[in-house]
């Protein structure tokens, strides 16, 4: 019997790797998006990748209570990608926190009422890393959102101690992953991932110049 697996976050970068790895593994796939007249553009990319007889779509929106039960129906395994980022720092940090915590806390419920097995949650790095000073971390490290960490750090950090909370004591399972800077090609137009426009512009010559930064790297397939 061939297994479904709920991906939030299908029209993202990552969301669009993982299901097309899933869909090539023989899975079914079935993918949020936050209306359904959008759900072409990561269809499409996905047809070029991999067979999408076994691909759906079902419309739901992280803020939203609205279309969670109906996406988790009949669904064994869940893929809980979805949750903003923005290059830039928002004017209000809650419009970044809000969508990743209550999304997370939504997704888990309904992923608990519909029996599924086990969720995935699409952490990063900077939820254990950001505002410490030791450069050794574990897996009981936890980002000080009480520091200038941002409002991406925050969000990250906050929505999976939210997960580990709803999780705890009950049977279902939960995994985690902390990737760094996710790289790699995109699916689908360059700008469908975040960290591949800041990588286009600099190619192309939009930035001023090169930003002093330095952070860990991983390539997207291996995060999918």
């Amino acid at each position: 019997m061939t297994q479904r697996v709920l991906v939030t976050g299908i029209s993202g970068y990552v969301g669009q790797h993982i299901a097309a790895q899933l869909l090539n593994s023989g899975y079914e796939v079935v993918g949020t998006v936050r209306s359904l007249s959008k759900s072409s553009t990561p269809k499409g990319a996905l047809a070029n990748v991999a067979p999408i007889e076994r691909l759906s779509f079902v419309e739901a929106d992280l803020l939203s209570d609205g279309g969670w039960n109906e996406a988790m129906s009949g669904c064994d395994f869940v893929m809980h990608v979805a949750s903003p980022f923005y290059l830039a720092e928002p004017k209000d940090e809650n419009d970044m926190i809000r969508p990743a915590v209550e999304g997370t806390q939504r997704v888990l419920a309904a992923a608990k009422n519909a029996g599924v097995k086990r969720v995935v949650l699409t952490s990063s790095v900077v939820a254990m890393t950001s505002g410490l000073s030791s450069g050794r971390y574990g897996t009981d490290a936890w980002s000080n959102v009480d520091a200038n960490i941002g409002a991406y750090s925050k969000s990250k950090t906050l929505a999976e101690r939210a997960a580990w909370e709803f999780v705890a004591g009950g049977s279902m399972e939960l995994v985690t992953i902390n990737p760094g800077f996710i790289l790699g090609p995109p699916l689908g137009a360059a700008g469908d991932g975040q960290s591949v426009s800041m990588i286009s512009d600099l190619i192309a010559g939009k930035m001023p110049m090169i930003p002093d930064i330095a952070m860990s790297m991983v390539d997207v397939r291996d995060v999918a």
